[in-house]
């Protein structure tokens, strides 16, 4: 080979080809998740109405951009865990049933978030505690573990101000809704950390299928 041949090198980065580094580095970032029921777009409407409604009256910017939906379970992880995660929740989803939703009047955490009552809490925490077996996949390490939500609700607007929340539920103590949806399967949302949007990464169907249909996929 004479000094003046020249061939074109393969982009590396450190020494490892660019396509493998970007590859496992995608790999290695960093996710938080949320896992979700997700009423039907005419009651979304209405809350999506509701919130507009309190954010006008009490000025309070966390009654608006957040998507309607019910939590169950957030929390922060690999991206390379993804695939375990998704595969474990798919059973789960196997295995449970479709239930109706009721929902009814308002609610506070005090002195600091007003929701919607979620009524029918029961199949809501059996569900959760479905998903709280997974939790080990779910724990990134100490300071990020999954957090479980045992009491369903539908927020309106949260980290209010003393008096945004006095005044707020002064009036919405008084006021009624009602609304209901069957839900029928959940959502896993993702972003990336520190992004502000969540996208749906996975749907759920509830199949209501007998443990011993899904038994071969208990393991992942």
């Amino acid at each position: 080979m004479t000094r003046n041949m020249q061939i074109s090198p393969v982009k590396k980065i450190h020494g490892t080809p660019r396509a493998f580094y970007e590859d496992y580095t995608s790999q290695l970032r960093v996710n938080e998740y949320m896992l979700v029921l997700l009423p039907h777009e005419e009651l979304r409407k209405r809350v999506l109405q509701i919130r507009k409604d309190f954010y006008e009256a009490y000025q309070a910017p966390s009654a608006l951009g957040a998507k309607v939906h019910i939590p169950l379970a957030t929390f922060t992880q690999l991206e390379i865990m993804e695939e375990r995660i998704v595969n474990r929740l798919k059973v789960v989803g196997m295995g449970y049933y479709p239930f109706k939703v009721e929902l009814k009047d308002y609610g506070t955490y005090p002195s600091h978030t007003l929701y919607i009552n979620v009524t029918t809490k029961l199949p809501i925490q059996k569900l959760v505690r479905e998903i709280r077996d997974s939790q080990r996949l779910m724990k990134l390490d100490n300071e990020h573990k999954p957090h479980f939500l045992d009491d369903p609700h539908l927020t309106i607007a949260r980290k209010l101000l003393p008096w945004q929340y006095e005044k707020g539920w002064l009036e919405y103590s008084h006021r009624h809704f009602t609304g209901r949806f069957i839900a029928d399967c959940m959502l896993l949302l993702k972003r990336r950390a520190g992004d502000k949007t969540y996208q749906i990464a996975q749907r759920f169907d509830f199949m209501n299928l007998p443990v011993s249909t899904k038994q071969g996929e208990l393991f992942v």
